[in-house]
């Protein structure tokens, strides 16, 4: 569930669209290779990215879906070798990357000590997501995975509510708090599932324990906060937010080389050797 970029055939800058804004540089159609891509697949501009206008190609992360499609549904066969699977291959890259998701959330959800009364429920709906994952591209391609999702959302929503059991954490599901004056805020335990953060003021919060899935951390300034024991919080979220050396993090998560930099936050940065991309302008689909 770790992308592995020199095992993909640069999905990420290939199926999905972009639009120019603060994230990129650019507009770009989903199907149309970026500009910046090489015929390697590398990134001609990869060690440039934010100077060169495309911090959101540091932040999106595949969780591992783009080396899945590339070496397992299409057997290391790229779409220049084989261009009448191009168009299939760009649409089973977002479901597979959806399903990565979800397995990353609820491999997870089985480390919670918490959640123990959910493991048996929690490993076999691992299994089945793992299961298709392994399926064909037609039928990846015509994959109801919204529907799937839905199915494991609510165990998720079910885990989460065990793991912050006790905390009376405030109940901020898909709240606009874009820009919230947040500084030093109590949000231990608190249902953020959803939440718009972009540009929150979050310096000294204390986020012990809440629930991130899916929040919006775009620009948020994370100074000085405590994220240890937050759940479902990924590294594509931190890399998108500001923070420095007094930010305390989950220990599966690593700090931003960009928050070092005193970077003025944007979409941050993973390290990766290639970008990623994805459409990051406006608000992103609430995820509950």
């Amino acid at each position: 569930m770790l992308a592995d970029c020199e095992s993909c055939f640069g999905l990420c800058c290939v199926a999905l669209p972009f639009s120019a804004s603060a994230d990129f540089a650019v507009d770009k159609d989903d199907g149309q290779p970026c500009h910046n891509l090489r015929d390697d697949f590398r990134c001609s501009i990869h060690a440039q990215l934010r100077e060169r206008g495309f911090p959101g190609c540091t932040v999106f992360d595949c969780f591992g879906a783009g080396q899945k499609v590339s070496q397992v549904t299409y057997e290391g066969r790229s779409w220049r070798e084989a261009p009448d699977t191009a168009r299939q291959m760009y649409a089973v890259f977002p479901v597979m990357r959806q399903l990565h998701e979800l397995l990353w959330y609820l491999a997870e959800a089985l480390t919670l000590d918490a959640t123990r009364p959910l493991h048996d429920t929690l490993r076999l709906a691992l299994a089945e997501t793992e299961r298709l994952t392994r399926q064909s591209a037609g039928v990846l391609e015509k994959l109801d995975v919204a529907a799937h999702r839905g199915e494991v959302n609510e165990l998720l929503l079910r885990a989460s509510e065990l793991a912050r059991a006790g905390l009376n954490g405030k109940e901020r599901r898909g709240a606009d708090l874009i820009g919230a004056r947040l500084k030093g805020a109590g949000l231990r335990g608190a249902n953020l599932r959803g939440a718009y953060l972009i540009g929150a003021d979050l310096r000294g919060a204390d986020l012990r324990q809440a629930d991130l899935i899916g929040a919006d951390l775009r620009g948020a300034d994370l100074s000085g906060a405590d994220l240890t024991g937050c759940i479902f919080l990924t590294q594509a979220q931190v890399n998108a937010a500001r923070g420095d050396s007094a930010t305390r993090l989950p220990a599966r998560l690593t700090r931003p080389a960009h928050w070092a930099q005193g970077s003025n936050g944007g979409s941050g940065g993973s390290g990766e050797r290639r970008p990623a991309g994805g459409k990051r302008a406006g608000r992103r689909p609430r995820r509950r």
